[in-house]
């Protein structure tokens, strides 16, 4: 048998003010579109619920033994109630960023969340960290609101797009590899990312196995690949990676080298890696991207303090 919440809140009403009159203004509504509503309960339930007399109305045993109930079934609904509002309001003030790369890049996650903070103070920022296998962070899929990204992306189209960092290319290898240079245990053998004399050719990688995104970063798999600059000469793929942590264990296992923003090779030169610069190939874009129909006010706050945090670091 199922109560509706409304007759119980009729009941208790009656119950409490033992007036009907009395509890149907309080419940705006009519009085003998309540009477019918309390006549209709007492049929579900199969016993009268009060005793109506010219001396007024009473509870009867069966409505003194439901109204502790009714009551606090009542009680507990209207805290769930205000606790959905809140979730809900909650919801509405939340802004995800996603990210399958962390944007250090000089302070720049800092200085965006302090800009948007002080603009929109009520809302909430949440970071979401996404697998490579996701080239737009969460956007394609709606679970992200704003997303840092390596360009190109799938159906790029689809969304606005704030370049935050152009970074060069460098490729990693193997601490043994012939194009490592030098000699990794010796400081004054030392590759300098910065020194052009350290740099390496792309046509000298060309025969080398490489990590690969997997499939479903679409063009931003070949962009790593850098299979714009091959000539046409397939791809040799030694392994497919989906984080940094895959990718420095198939690094240092020998199953190829990889390209890789200036930026990001902190994540994987922890012993046993090399990175040198490449001629021949692109610098790295990285940018934050929203969808390009989206009018929501939270999402225009953050790309306007990302926009305000690069112009201060420029």
């Amino acid at each position: 048998m199922d109560v509706h919440g409304r007759d119980l809140r009729y009941f208790v009403a009656v119950a409490e003010e033992l007036h009907f009159t009395r509890a149907a203004e309080r419940l705006f509504v009519s009085q003998p579109a309540l009477s019918k509503q309390i006549r209709a309960l007492e049929r579900q339930l199969g016993a009268p619920l009060f005793d109506r007399s010219r001396q007024g109305v009473t509870l009867t045993g069966v409505g003194a033994a439901l109204l502790p109930y009714a009551q606090r079934v009542l009680a507990e609904w209207d805290r769930a109630w205000t606790a959905v509002g809140s979730a809900k309001a909650a919801q509405v003030s939340t802004l995800v960023v996603g990210m399958s790369t962390s944007p250090g890049r000089g302070g720049l996650l800092p200085a965006v969340r302090s800009r948007f903070t002080a603009a929109r103070p009520e809302a909430i920022l949440r970071l979401r960290q996404v697998s490579w296998e996701d080239p737009t962070a969460g956007l394609a899929d709606g679970t992200s609101d704003v997303a840092y990204v390596w360009l190109p992306l799938p159906e790029q189209e689809r969304y606005d797009l704030l370049v935050v960092a152009e970074e060069p290319r460098l490729v990693a290898l193997p601490d043994g590899h012939r194009l490592a240079g030098g000699d990794p245990a010796d400081p004054a053998d030392s590759v300098n990312p910065a020194d052009p004399v350290d740099s390496v050719d792309f046509a000298d990688l060309l025969d080398e196995p490489f990590l690969a995104l997997p499939a479903a970063a679409g063009p931003l798999r070949d962009y790593w690949l850098a299979t714009d600059a091959r000539a046409g000469r397939p791809v040799r793929i030694g392994a497919e990676v989906a984080s940094a942590e895959e990718t420095y264990e198939a690094l240092v296992a020998g199953l190829g080298v990889v390209l890789l923003a200036a930026g990001n090779a902190p994540l994987i030169t922890r012993g046993g890696v090399t990175t040198r610069p490449v001629r021949g190939i692109a610098p790295s874009r990285f940018a934050l991207a929203w969808p390009r129909a989206a009018a929501d006010p939270l999402t225009r706050a953050y790309a306007d303090a990302c926009r305000r945090a690069r112009t201060a670091r420029a």
